[in-house]
């Protein structure tokens, strides 16, 4: 009996192959997974057009008549089926070019068909490539749907008769099935009577095969609501049980190393944001639960002064913090940083990364299990199993979107207890993405920048712009500025960007000659060393431009550089583009961020330039980037088990979404385990997809 997880190679006109293909290219193992492949979009099947009326105008177009002929014309590599479609107004051919043999056997002439395809105009005349085909009998006519289901495909798909038509089929098939008991209910009586909600079998229904607009729109409000609220009720339930149960290190003291600190070291007055942060981060730590919390906060915002108090308050207690980064760049930066403003405290601050030398670990790592290390600042090598801590009971992990939850987890097992972990991020989330990527989190955001910081002033300038760009950068460089000059990188080809960078160096190098100028590059081809090298010789202000790929994005801080310069900006993500940004802008003169594209812009890259240069506000910047790119770009692949939304998208659901999230809380609120009698359908649901992805959620 065909059940959800049933193989999909049982359902009928599958089989091995095609079940292989599916795995393969879908992701697509039972009944369940192909069920939940929706339609991205829906065709009126009703309207014919006739040949006569085609015009480039149309994307698709409809036709009902017969096929004249068929002939397999040309040699070789060119080698294609052409058959004259012909209806009452006009002939149109048709063309396959893979497939050909199979479709001339398939085909027969003087036969009703239906054809639907896009027209392509070759020669002065319209043809159909691939079109998709059907015999136009009685049954398939009065199938002819308003809402025809368009389906994803692929080529390999496309090669098993699995295009957007072989789908539809096996999806019809499917729906004979669906019935209340198929496809039972996951949601509470109360859930779907307070949201009026439609049954989720006729949902399922009605997704695939609309009766009407109505009927569509109810489907899909069950079904996205169903999703953001499943996924709601998971993070916030795990918050819960943290909250109830996880039991941490408690925290109690401000002693004399924070105080000593804060009285005579901070190189600056914290904000009104820093304090706020920095009292939640105090009730968590002192709660006696594990504090999971995360940071955000703009670039340039004060973020690891928070952590380095942070983890002074964890000193104060006996215990020892560390903090993980996502490169060795930033987490040499961090370690000078730190170093220098615990400078005449008694604190001894380590840094271990995959280039240091084995002498000096093995020293470090018997200092670190015997407590002589205070702070331990690295890169993913802490999470190593010969990292032993005598007693850790505080992590900062920066960037957090970089590493893998099971990175992060190793860290969480060094300890007693799990240590509180505090997550720093400076790329701005949007609300809708945060809530849905660490609604298990407690959020705290600075939103405010340290006193005397300017504004950075953003310009977009075309290539024709190019000499007064130069004009401009020898002005600030003779007023004792420094600039960065960025150039984009494509994973694709890494050899054109090399080329690419190392052709904009040489056109500095003409523009800017030695001795009057020093120039230094960076770049994924240097080695660690030659890289640090060239970095220092730019901090320490022996050269005024530095040359780079995105290896700088983070991790260096150059008070001193004043102007960024962004080659070819329309191919970076508005994320990026305000990452780079905010390397300038750290010292107390006016900075400039300089946007170089090519003349013409796309309509998104034009919008990308225009919201640079109007804000600097990384939260609005993000919501834009939310839109324009999605979730999964934005936050990278490390994120994806959360991610993997099969029919709700956060940058168009967002009403849906906070209601979900209301619904989920209100719950919670009255049955924070979940054990009231009433709720646990939706426990055996969160149960069933709990085995489906690994839970993560108390690792943070």
């Amino acid at each position: 009996m065909m059940q959800l997880d049933t193989p999909i190679a049982y359902l009928k006109g599958i089989g091995p192959q095609r079940a292989d293909v599916l795995k393969k290219e879908l992701n697509c193992f039972t009944i369940r997974d192909l069920l939940t492949h929706f339609p991205f979009r829906y065709e009126d099947r009703t309207q014919y057009h006739l040949i006569r009326q085609i015009d480039e105008a149309m994307p698709y177009v409809q036709l009902r008549g017969r096929i004249d002929s068929l002939e397999i014309v040309g040699e070789k590599n060119t080698r294609r089926l052409v058959g004259l479609f012909r209806d009452n107004s006009g002939v149109i051919e048709l063309v396959w070019f893979q497939g050909y043999k199979w479709m001339a056997e398939k085909l027969k002439i003087q036969t009703d068909y239906v054809v639907y395809g896009k027209p392509t105009l070759f020669k002065g005349r319209f043809n159909l490539a691939h079109p998709e085909i059907n015999l136009a009998t009685d049954d398939y006519l009065k199938s002819a749907s308003a809402f025809q289901p368009v389906y994803s495909s692929t080529e390999r798909l496309k090669a098993r008769s699995l295009d957007s038509e072989g789908l539809r089929k096996l999806q019809w098939q499917l729906s004979a099935f669906i019935s209340p008991s198929f496809i039972p209910e996951n949601l509470s009586v109360e859930v779907i009577d307070e949201h009026q909600l439609m049954p989720r079998y006729e949902a399922f229904k009605q997704i695939h095969f609309p009766e009407s607009a109505l009927h569509l729109q109810k489907a899909e409000r069950r079904l996205k609501f169903e999703e953001l609220f499943l996924v709601q009720l998971r993070l916030l339930r795990a918050n819960k049980v943290r909250t109830h149960s996880s039991q941490g290190y408690v925290f109690n003291r401000v002693g004399p190393l924070f105080t000593d600190f804060f009285n005579h070291h901070l190189p600056f007055q914290l904000t009104n944001a820093q304090k706020r942060v920095l009292k939640e981060i105090r009730l968590d730590m002192g709660s006696g639960r594990q504090m999971s919390r995360l940071v955000q906060g703009d670039v340039g915002s004060g973020k690891t002064m928070v952590a380095l108090m942070s983890m002074l308050l964890a000193l104060d207690n006996q215990f020892q913090a560390c903090l993980m980064a996502p490169t060795e760049i930033l987490a040499q930066q961090h370690y000078a940083t730190i170093t220098e403003q615990l400078s005449g405290l008694p604190i001894h601050v380590a840094l271990l990364t995959g280039s240091s030398k084995t002498k000096a670990r093995r020293l470090l790592l018997k200092n670190l299990v015997e407590g002589n290390i205070h702070i331990l600042i690295g890169t993913h090598a802490l999470i190593e199993e010969v990292v032993q801590f005598q007693r850790l009971g505080f992590v900062v992990i920066d960037e957090q979107h970089r590493f893998g939850v099971a990175q992060r987890a190793k860290l969480h097992a060094k300890g007693i207890y799990p240590p509180h972990t505090l997550i720093m991020t400076a790329t701005p989330i949007p609300r809708t993405l945060a809530m849905t990527l660490y609604g298990d989190l407690d959020t705290s955001v600075i939103d405010e920048l340290p006193p005397g910081r300017k504004p950075i002033k953003t310009v977009h300038y075309f290539e024709s712009g190019r000499l007064r760009v130069n004009g401009f950068i020898k002005e600030q460089i003779s007023l004792g500025r420094q600039v960065y000059v960025v150039f984009p990188l494509i994973q694709e080809s890494e050899k054109m960007d090399y080329q690419n960078l190392q052709q904009g160096y040489d056109n500095l190098v003409l523009e800017f000659p030695p001795p009057q100028y020093q120039i230094s590059i960076v770049h994924g081809k240097l080695s660690a060393a030659d890289k640090e090298l060239e970095m220092q010789r730019f901090i320490s202000g022996q050269t005024q431009l530095m040359v780079a790929t995105t290896v700088i994005e983070v991790g260096v801080n150059v008070p001193n550089a004043s102007v960024m310069v962004i080659e070819s900006a329309e191919r970076f993500g508005l994320s990026q583009l305000h990452q780079l940004r905010g390397r300038v802008g750290r010292g107390a003169d006016q900075s400039y961020c300089i946007l170089l594209t090519g003349n013409k812009l796309g309509p998104d890259s034009r919008l990308r330039m225009e919201t640079m240069v109007r804000t600097n506000d990384g939260f609005e910047i993000s919501e834009v980037d939310l839109k324009l790119r999605g979730p999964g770009d934005i936050t990278g692949t490390q994120q994806s088990g959360v991610l993997d939304l099969k029919i709700a998208n956060l940058a168009k659901d967002v009403q849906l979404l906070q209601l979900a999230r209301s619904a989920a809380q209100a719950i919670l609120e009255e049955d924070p385990l979940l054990e009231l009698e009433k709720n646990q359908t939706l426990v055996n649901t969160l149960n069933t997809n709990g085995r489906e992805k690994t839970n993560w959620s108390k690792i943070g």
